[in-house]
Formats: structure tokens, sequence, C-alpha cells
């Protein structure tokens, strides 16, 4: 089945919410997107508030305190919030990967060793009890009675706290006060029951993954997951066998091939692009979900202004399912910088966006727009 890539681009704006039906709840967003990522908190709150029916944040925090969802290092070892059923899946298939049992990995950070008296630590400690970083590095400490673990524990990014997760042992905890905690998953989530094996958990997240982001590569998804490092086997073997049962159907986007949840041929088939603009912010999934080396959303040479250095994801303007420049907040308003090349972008679209955003954040809706 041949698509053209302004029918995926529609499609894709329908899928995530960026067209004419919002959601209702944030709950909606996260398992529409397959999870968003949560590195910077107000990012994850303001990439859930521009997809709802009534903007606003606050909705990640309050679907947190009622538990509906879960935030952990899951995709690229980044903080997610994820559904929970979904965060188990997701986890499954980075834990399959074993990176940290690469020698690369163990040299730069930790031993297999290390990692699995970490392991054998927290599963004593944590179920029940919610514990902040120190408190939960003096007890691992106390446990093990390895003191040479001390400076790895100290990480504020938490490294050798990731592949705990990703094996379903940690999870973020409620916050106390400023400071982080860290629970189990099992303690968090009524009803959690562990991690799915790798291949259920695949059926699951590839056609989730492939309903807001398709049609994809194989490539493609490797990378959103776990930047390419799946076993190249396995993962041949969940696309193939998905192929199989039918779930996931190969189709050409301009001629290139990728695959689609076969329940949505129908509804790429029928899209239609329409006008429209976005402001999306930081970090925002429409970016991260195909990846930022993806030629057919962001040019080459203009990927240096989203993909930026630290790891950050510049907010952007998305025009008719389009990347065409980026915006960032100022001390009055917001600056819009839209790209030379790009089909012109209508000022009241740009101007109804900064109203959008205005509301969301509480500032300025002043509107300065520049050509780069």
């Amino acid at each position: 089945m041949e698509f053209s890539l302004e029918q995926v681009l529609a499609w894709r704006m329908e899928r995530q919410f960026l067209a004419a039906v919002a959601a209702e709840s944030a709950v909606a967003v996260v398992g529409r997107l397959c999870g968003v990522q949560a590195q910077v908190a107000s990012a994850a709150e303001h990439a859930v508030a521009v997809r709802l029916a009534a903007p606003a944040t606050g909705a990640v925090e309050a679907a947190l305190e009622r538990r509906e969802l879960i935030k952990v290092w899951a995709m690229r070892g980044t903080l997610h919030l994820l559904t929970v059923t979904d965060a188990a899946s997701c986890l499954s298939l980075m834990a399959d990967a074993r990176t940290w049992e690469k020698g690369a990995w163990q040299r730069t950070f930790a031993t297999t060793g290390q990692i699995d008296a970490i392991a054998d630590a927290v599963r004593e400690i944590l179920p029940g009890r919610a514990l902040t970083r120190e408190q939960l590095a003096a007890e691992i400490l106390q446990t093990t009675r390895d003191d040479s673990l001390g400076e790895l524990l100290g990480s504020g990014w938490g490294t050798v706290l990731k592949p705990l997760a990703w094996q379903g042992l940690v999870c973020h905890g409620p916050t106390d006060g400023n400071r982080v905690t860290f629970t189990s998953p099992a303690t968090w989530a009524d009803g959690w029951t562990g991690l799915p094996a790798p291949d259920p958990a695949a059926a699951r997240i590839i056609p989730a993954y492939l309903g807001a982001f398709g049609p994809a590569t194989m490539e493609a998804f490797d990378q959103w997951l776990i930047r390419g490092a799946s076993r190249r086997a396995s993962l041949r073997r969940w696309f193939a066998d998905l192929s199989r049962s039918g779930d996931i159907t190969e189709v050409s986007v301009d001629g290139q091939a990728a695959f689609a949840r076969t329940a949505d041929l129908d509804d790429i088939a029928a899209a239609v692009p329409v006008p429209g603009t976005r402001l999306l912010p930081a970090f925002d999934q429409f970016v991260l979900g195909p990846g930022t080396r993806d030629e057919r959303l962001i040019a080459p040479h203009r990927r240096a202004l989203i993909s930026r250095t630290g790891g950050w994801i510049s907010p952007v303007v998305v025009d008719r399912g389009r990347i065409a420049g980026t915006w960032e907040p100022t001390g009055d308003g917001l600056t819009v910088s839209l790209f030379a090349e790009a089909e012109p972008v209508p000022h009241d679209s740009l101007a109804g966006e900064a109203n959008r955003i205005a509301k969301i954040t509480g500032g300025s809706a002043t509107l300065r727009v520049a050509t780069v």
C-alpha cells in the first residue's frame, strides 16, 4: 500500500491530539503517545496541556498523585511518564538489550557485579517504602557493605539506577518537598505483576508506537526505544511475528518501505492535510517519536537548531504537519523563528497559538516573529 508523506503527517497530527480532536485527560495523552519524556517536568506538563480539550498545567501532577501514571527511566535511558501497563512492556524491552553488561558501559559506569549487588539490595530495601536518593544510597551501602559503591550512587543522573529501573525494581515515588524519592513499581501501582517476557511486550509496544508515529521503519522504532541497541535477531523476530499475525503491514511512504498498524491503513489513506499551526514544547513526542535524524521531518541543515548540545530538544513550530521553525519563551512573550524554506505560516495562526501558550503558562501572549 502506498501513502504520501502528506497523508502520513496529517494522520499523525490527528493521532497525536494536535488537530481537530483533543484529549480529555493526561492519561489519554500519555497512553496515545506511548509515553511522554519527563526529564524536564515542566516540558512534560506542557506537552500534555497542549493536547487537552481544556489546556492547563497540573494534569500530569494530578495523574501522578492518583497513581494513574508512573514516572520511570525508560526509553533511551531518559525519564518518562507512562501508563502502568505500557511501562512494564517498555521496561521489558529495555532490559532485554542488557546494555549494562556491555564492556564499554561497565568500564564507564559499573561492573555487572556491582549492578547485581545494588539490585539485590534494592529488592530487599525498597518494597513498601519511598526513599530519597540519599536515603536509598545509605541503605544500599549498609546492606552491601561495599563502600566502593558510594560514588556510583551519588551520581546526579542516577546512571547506575537505570538498569534497576529497566528490570522493574525502581521507579520515582511521591515528591518529598523538592526532593525526588524512589520506590518499587509494585509499591507505586496496584496490580503490578512485574515485567512481561520480551516477546509479548514487543507485541504490545511496537503497535502502540506505530499507532502514534507510524508508518515507521524497524530502525526508527529501535532508535526511539533504545538508540538502536536492541538485539537484532529479537527486533527482526518481533516485526516478523507481528506481520505474520496481521497486526502490522509493510507499506510504502513516497517510495520508502515502512510498517504501519493494519488497523490504521484506511485512516491513513483517508487523511487529508488541513491548515493548522501548533507551537509544541521542548522535548515533544512529535519530534522524539520519529527522532531528530528523520530527514523527512527535519532538514539536515536545521537539525542543530532542534537537537542542541546537552541533549536539549527545542520547542518547535509545526505547520500542516511539518516542522517550520522553532520558538522560545521570553520575559514578555515568545519569539518564533521560522525557517526561510518553509511555506508561509499565517500570522493569525501563530498569534492563536501564542494565546494558547499564554493560557497554559500564565505568561504573556506578545509575539515576535523572525525568519532564519
